[in-house]
Order: C-alpha cells, then sequence, then structure tokens
C-alpha cells in the first residue's frame, strides 16, 4: 500500500487566519453625465407626446417642370406706343441747315481728332500656300527665309564644338609626346671602338674568372650541389664564349638605350 503523506503537525495551524478583505475601486463616471442627462431630457421632451413635427407635403399639382431652374434674365419695362407717339410728337429734331447757311464754328466734341494717335497698320506675315486648297503656312517656318544668314555667329564653329576639339587636339599632342618618348627609350645606342673593346676586356677577365673556379672544382663531384655548380659554371663560360665571339667578329654593334 501506497504510504500517505501528511503535513507537518504544528500548533500553528489551529489559529484561524483572518480574511482579506478585496476593497473594488469606485466605478467610474463621467463629469459629462449631468449636461449630458439634461440635454438628453431637453430634446425628448419637445416631442414626446405629441411625436414627430408635422410637415406641410408638397401638393401633386407642383411638380418640378422643364426649365424651372434655368436663370433667367430680368425683362426690361418696354414702352407703349402712346407713349412712343407722344415723345416723338413733344421732342422736334432741329431742320436740316441749307446750302447757304455758314458752317458751324467752335463746337467741341469728345474726341478731339487732332490730337489722336496715329495708328501705323499691322504687316501681314508672310505665308506661302502648299496644297490647291489654300491652306497656308508661316513663311518662316518654312527653310525658304535665310533668317540663320543675319545672325552674328554665321559660320563659326559652336562652342561645344570648339571644346570638342580642343580636348581630341590636347589627347592627340599627350600620345604622339607617349609614343615619341617610347621610340626614344627603344632606340638603339651605337658603340664605339673604345666602348666595344672595353666591354670585350671585361668580358675576358670574367670568363678568366669562372674558368679558374672551374679548375679549382674537385675531381670527384659525388653530390648535387657540386653538380649543379659545375654545371651553371659550364653554362656561364659557354654565354661568355658566345659574347666575346660576337663582339670580335662585328665591328658594329648597337644597344638599347636602357
Amino acid at each position: 500500500m501506497a504510504e500517505t503523506i501528511h503535513p507537518r503537525e504544528s500548533v500553528y495551524n489551529w489559529i484561524p487566519e483572518e480574511e482579506e478583505k478585496i476593497e473594488k475601486p469606485k466605478r467610474y463616471v463621467s463629469k459629462f453625465r449631468p449636461a449630458v442627462v439634461l440635454e438628453s431630457k431637453v430634446t425628448k421632451d419637445a416631442r414626446r407626446m405629441m411625436g414627430p413635427a408635422k410637415l406641410e407635403l408638397p401638393s401633386p399639382h407642383k411638380y418640378l417642370k422643364k426649365h424651372s431652374k434655368d436663370p433667367k434674365l430680368s425683362e426690361k419695362p418696354q414702352p407703349s406706343k402712346d407713349a412712343r407717339s407722344t415723345c416723338a410728337c413733344t421732342e422736334k429734331k432741329p431742320a436740316v441747315p441749307a446750302r447757304t447757311d455758314p458752317p458751324p464754328m467752335g463746337i467741341q466734341t469728345k474726341r478731339d481728332f487732332t490730337k489722336t494717335t496715329i495708328f501705323v497698320p499691322v504687316k501681314p506675315k508672310p505665308t506661302y500656300v502648299d496644297t490647291n486648297k489654300g491652306h497656308k503656312e508661316l513663311l518662316e517656318n518654312s527653310g525658304l527665309v535665310p533668317k540663320y544668314l543675319l545672325k552674328k555667329d554665321y559660320g563659326e564653329a559652336p562652342l561645344y564644338l570648339r571644346q570638342r576639339n580642343e580636348a581630341e587636339r590636347r589627347a592627340q599632342e599627350e600620345n604622339d609626346r607617349l609614343i615619341r618618348e617610347e621610340r626614344e627609350q627603344a632606340a638603339m645606342h651605337h658603340l664605339s671602338d673604345e666602348e666595344r673593346h672595353a666591354v670585350l676586356q671585361d668580358m675576358k677577365k670574367n670568363w678568366d674568372a669562372l674558368h679558374r673556379e672551374y679548375q679549382g672544382l674537385s675531381l670527384i663531384i659525388d653530390t648535387l650541389s657540386k653538380k649543379a655548380h659545375k654545371i651553371r659554371l659550364e653554362e656561364a663560360m659557354k654565354q661568355l664564349e658566345q659574347d666575346i665571339s660576337l663582339f670580335e667578329r662585328c665591328k658594329t654593334i648597337y644597344i638599347p638605350n636602357n
């Protein structure tokens, strides 16, 4: 059977524990509540007994007609026939002056024609007709008018072309200078007889030094280093012999400057 585990007995377990009372926070009440309640009462009391306000229904005979909302011009009162007849009778025009009457002098009019500006009529722009139906265009846009010929810079190259040509010219000069320098560096120098003789003597001295070192090698060459040293000396002596033979055979020798 499984043993039951009892809690540890203590005298303090017999002391009744006090219950903790949880105090709830007060309910939130908006400060605008009285104003909202008063406003709702005012709007409800107006129609509490009688219901919504009764509006006058439109009459079926007063329907919206066509063009009834179009703007209308104000009508000017037209004079009646009697009024026109009375005006024509009361207002009498002056008589036509006779041919022998002198002309009136000193009459001032609203406009003084002597001081008015004389306007020069505008000349029509030259046009050309390109169809048999009279279609015409401005002659200036046709390309037949030599307007570019009258410019001050006519016949001169634009600025951007001159700048490009100048840049190409500078690039070509720089390229020619580099090619000339390369040719001068790669040019051959002619050795004089004194220089050729001095070089020949130096090569013979080098050959003698190598030959003396070659003669000093041991008779038994049993290691790789000795074999490699012997081969290197033989190749150097052979190359010097070829160069000495070339310098002795050729009297004119050119060498590069570098």
